[in-house]
């Protein structure tokens, strides 16, 4: 369960409406066990559990073609409103090469945890297509689930020191938990609260100097994985002349943007839209490596005919993750 099916539950979609007469399955952070294949499937097999990429792009386009299938104008992606019902039924049919054959016998990715690698694949493009790298000094604003795995894949990749920034203190402590299990990488977490002196407490209160090269103070890259306006003007505001900022949070359509910020800084600016070639994979296998303590994000497990209980717990702010049974799948 994440925002988005929050919104869609109670608001009814986003630029594509829901409504009772052009209803909608949701659900696309999911896991299963193969039921059926067809006869030129050779990677899997009747009983295999999987991790799911919930969308599958046409592999023709020029986009498919160059190596972006994440932006196929043909993807058909689960839970969208009008292209595609969502992976919340009894059974779902994926292409096999969206599907991921857990481990057997891995200690740290069960069925539970392999619902997580669809955020997790979101975090490893953000980090990987922001040029992350040994050294650099990140700040991500957001300690959601996306928002921490970014945290978690930042470290990963050799960040020398990693911020949270949220609203929730809450989340910032967990935050701090997870990504602070393993060295010294986290630095801390910092609530906003708006008052206009925000950038300038958190470069002084986290020491994020010129670093010794002469430029000026701030962080190399900036994740943003709230789409919040006020985060987003806040990240441009603390990031490095030359530094990197990546827009992995969604929210209003349009938003008022620091340009001037933009182009004194000649701040490389990137989107994240899901993942892209190797990203999904690639999380996987550090989630089987035992890089990520993915058990601790889920917070509450609930069954299949219990669903509405899973949107307003989200909705209501509660715990980190809360994750729905399958169908006549019983909750220990």
């Amino acid at each position: 369960m994440d925002n988005k099916q929050v919104h869609f539950y109670h608001h009814g979609g986003i630029h594509r409406p829901i409504t009772p007469t052009n209803p909608i399955i949701m659900g696309h952070e999911s896991s299963g066990i193969v039921h059926a294949t067809g006869p030129a499937v050779t990677t899997l097999s009747p009983g295999d559990p999987v991790a799911l990429e919930p969308g599958y792009a046409c592999h023709r386009c020029h986009l498919c073609k160059s190596g972006r299938y994440n932006l196929c104008r043909e993807m058909k992606f689960a839970a969208v409103p009008g292209v595609c019902h969502g992976t919340l039924t009894r059974f779902f049919k994926l292409p096999a090469d969206y599907c991921y054959r857990i481990p057997e016998g891995s200690s740290t990715l069960g069925l539970d945890e392999a619902t997580l690698l669809e955020p997790l694949g979101v975090a490893v493009r953000s980090v990987r297509e922001v040029g992350v790298r040994p050294g650099l000094r990140v700040v991500v604003f957001g300690a959601g689930t996306v928002g921490v795995l970014c945290m978690l894949v930042a470290r990963e990749f050799g960040a020398q020191r990693v911020v949270g920034v949220d609203l929730s203190k809450w989340k910032l402590g967990f935050a701090g938990d997870v990504v602070g299990s393993k060295g010294g990488v986290w630095g801390g977490g910092y609530v906003p609260v708006g008052d206009g002196e925000d950038g300038r407490r958190l470069l002084e209160g986290f020491c994020i100097g010129d670093g010794g090269d002469g430029g000026e103070e701030g962080f190399d890259v900036v994740i943003e994985a709230t789409g919040a306006e006020a985060c987003i003007n806040l990240g441009m505001e603390v990031v490095k002349v030359g530094g990197a900022f990546m827009q992995t949070g969604l929210g209003r359509k349009k938003v008022d943007f620091p340009i001037g910020t933009l182009v004194a800084k000649e701040v490389v600016v990137k989107g994240c839209f899901r993942y892209g070639p190797g990203d999904y994979k690639l999380g996987m296998q550090m989630a089987v490596e035992g890089r990520f303590p993915l058990r601790r994000f889920i917070t509450k497990i609930v069954g299949f005919e219990d669903a509405v209980e899973a949107w307003e717990t989200t909705a209501r702010g509660e715990g980190i993750k809360t994750l729905i049974r399958g169908v006549d799948t019983p909750v220990e």
